[in-house]
């Protein structure tokens, strides 16, 4: 007789159980009485539980943990539709407005009550010669300027200290900020500068999307272009 092979001699591995128990659907059909007698403990209540009790447990859990997914998406759907019904009555608001004029202020208060921000700002430059000496072109620096065109997208998070938050009411409450830069095409420098700012450090943080600011900032100024000179002459 032929002496056994290394193979042959090599310990059965966990691996190869479970490769087997792959490759073997059946195997509990065979021996059904295993699925009763082989005894688990349970995660859960830290008790001995046969193979078919833990099965269970576990597609409770997988069952549990998706219940707990559609929950979360339902409550994420529903508050994105609470943002965008917002949004729609901002933007109406902006489209009722009669003269240019009046844009400036319902903006930043209709920003202020739609979205519940406590300091909202506004600076605009290259306005109309109509509206040079209004108060929302004064106290704005070429340095404000270039930062506005410098950014590619709406600044989020901790209060960076610039000019701009000088702007609002209460400058030394303002703990976390959006500064959104207006231009009318995405290429062109900025022509103006919105400013939301909140002393909760936790309203604007740095990690938090976007998206909804840069629309947000897209609207306002498709709305204060009506001020700018080619649009009032």
């Amino acid at each position: 007789m032929a002496p056994p092979s290394a193979a042959a001699l090599q310990p059965i591995t966990e691996d190869d159980i479970a490769q087997f128990l792959l490759n073997t659907p059946d195997f509990f059909e065979r021996h059904a009485e295993l699925l009763a007698t082989v005894q688990l403990t349970s995660p859960h209540t830290g008790r001995a539980v046969s193979l078919l009790e833990r099965q269970v447990e576990i597609l409770r859990e997988r069952l549990r943990q998706w219940e707990l997914r559609t929950a979360e998406m339902i409550r994420n759907g529903q508050d994105n539709m609470a943002l965008l019904d917002r949004l729609q009555r901002w933007t109406c608001r902006l489209l009722a407005v009669p003269t240019p004029a009046a844009l400036p202020e319902a903006v930043t208060e209709g920003l202020r009550e739609a979205f519940d921000v406590p300091l909202v700002a506004l600076r605009l430059w290259g306005v109309g010669p109509a509206w040079q000496q209004a108060p929302w072109v004064q106290g704005v620096s070429d340095d404000i300027r270039a930062f506005a065109s410098s950014l590619q997208e709406p600044y989020c998070g901790p209060n960076p200290g610039v000019e701009a938050v000088q702007w609002v009411a209460e400058p030394a409450a303002v703990a976390s900020v959006a500064l959104l830069p207006l231009r009318q095409a995405e290429a062109d420098a900025a022509f103006g500068l919105l400013v939301l700012a909140s002393p909760d450090a936790h309203r604007f943080q740095v990690q938090a999307g976007t998206e909804f600011l840069r629309r947000i900032g897209a609207q306002a100024a498709a709305a204060l272009s009506r001020l700018l000179p080619a649009a009032s002459a």
